[in-house]
C-alpha cells in the first residue's frame, strides 16, 4: 500500500509540474468540473458543475466522449467496527464490535457514452485487520488479517431529464458488485450485489445541491433487499481552480460526513483530497482519501 501511495503522490507532483500557465480563454474551460465547449456561457445553475452527467465520484461529472482515469488511495480507521463471526467464516451469530484498520488502493475508469449515458468500472487492492472484541468467545483469532483483491464494481448512469431554469435535473444509476469465488469475507464480496438508485440535482447561486438514494439486492445477505446508499451533497466552485464538496452520506444506520477539496491543476488534471467522518457508531470513524483524476476528452 505504501507503494501505491508513493505512486499517487508522484503522479500529483508530476502533473503539477507539467501544468502550463492558464490563459484567459482556457480559464473558462478549467472553471467547470465538466469542461464546456469553447465560447459557451453557462447559466447560473450550471456554474458549479458544468454540463456533464454526475458520476459516482464525489463532485465529478462526465460528458459524452470523455474518459476519466482516477487512481486513489483510502485509509480506514474504526475503533468499534461491527462484525458477526459467521460472516467471517466462524461460528457465532451475535454482533460484536472490534478494532478495524485498512489501507486500499483503487482504480476508477469512467467513459461517457453520450452526454446522458456513462459507464464506470472500479477495482481495488486492500489490506485489512480486525481485532476481535474481548466479549467474543468464538474461534475467531484475536487478530484477523487479509490482503489482496477487494471489491470490483461497475455502474451504469443515465440522465433522463436535464436541469433548466424551472426544474431540477434527474438521473438514475445501476450498480453491480461482482462476486469472487474464494474471496476473503473481510476484504471481498463473495456474492452478487445489485443496486438501483436515482438522484435529483438543483443549482443555485450559492451552490449546487444533490439528493440521491438507492435500494440494494444481495442474495447472500440475511435481508436480500435493503436500503442502499443515500446522501445530501453540496458542491461549490470557489474559483476556476478550486471546488469545495460536502455531503452527509449513509447506508442503513451508517451515516458519515464527507468533505472534499478539489484542485484543478488544469482542465484535464484534478487533485482530490477527501475525508469521511462517522456520525453514527456503526459508520467508519475516519476515512481519508487522496487521488489524482485525469480527464481525457475525445472531442
Amino acid at each position: 500500500m505504501r507503494r501505491i501511495l508513493v505512486l499517487i503522490l508522484t503522479l500529483v507532483a508530476t502533473a503539477a509540474a507539467a501544468v502550463p500557465t492558464v490563459a484567459a480563454d482556457e480559464a473558462v474551460q478549467a472553471s467547470s468540473p465538466s469542461p464546456t465547449p469553447p465560447g459557451s456561457t453557462l447559466p447560473t445553475y450550471l456554474k458549479d458543475r458544468g454540463t456533464g452527467l454526475p458520476t459516482t465520484l464525489f463532485g465529478t461529472y462526465i460528458r459524452g466522449g470523455d474518459w476519466i482515469i482516477y487512481p486513489f488511495f483510502e485509509y480506514y480507521r474504526d475503533q468499534n467496527r461491527e462484525y458477526k463471526p459467521s460472516e467471517l467464516g466462524f461460528e457465532g451469530e451475535q454482533d460484536y464490535r472490534g478494532r478495524y484498520r485498512a489501507s486500499e488502493g483503487l482504480l476508477y475508469l469512467g467513459y461517457g457514452v453520450t452526454d446522458d449515458l456513462a459507464l464506470e468500472f472500479e477495482a481495488a487492492v486492500i489490506r485489512a485487520t480486525l481485532e476481535k472484541s474481548p466479549e467474543d468467545a468464538s474461534a475467531m483469532p484475536a487478530t484477523l488479517e487479509a490482503s489482496g483483491l477487494g471489491d470490483i464494481d461497475a455502474h451504469l448512469l443515465w440522465r433522463w431529464r436535464r436541469e433548466t431554469e424551472d426544474r431540477p435535473e434527474l438521473y438514475s444509476f445501476v450498480k453491480v458488485a461482482f462476486p469472487r469465488r474464494g474471496a476473503d469475507p473481510l476484504i471481498g464480496t463473495p456474492d452478487w450485489e445489485l443496486g438501483l438508485g436515482t438522484g435529483l440535482i438543483r443549482g443555485f447561486g450559492w451552490g449546487t445541491v444533490t439528493v440521491r438514494a438507492a435500494i440494494e439486492y444481495a442474495p447472500g445477505s440475511s435481508s436480500e433487499f435493503d436500503i442502499g446508499e443515500y446522501a445530501v451533497e453540496y458542491l461549490k466552485r470557489l474559483s476556476p481552480k478550486w471546488r469545495l464538496y460536502a455531503a452527509v452520506e449513509g447506508a442503513q444506520d451508517e451515516v458519515s460526513l464527507i468533505t472534499e477539496v478539489q484542485w484543478h491543476l488544469s482542465s484535464h488534471v484534478t487533485l482530490k483530497l477527501n475525508s469521511g467522518f462517522g456520525l453514527t457508531s456503526k459508520a467508519t470513524d475516519w476515512e481519508p482519501e487522496v487521488g489524482i483524476l485525469f480527464r481525457l476528452p475525445t472531442r
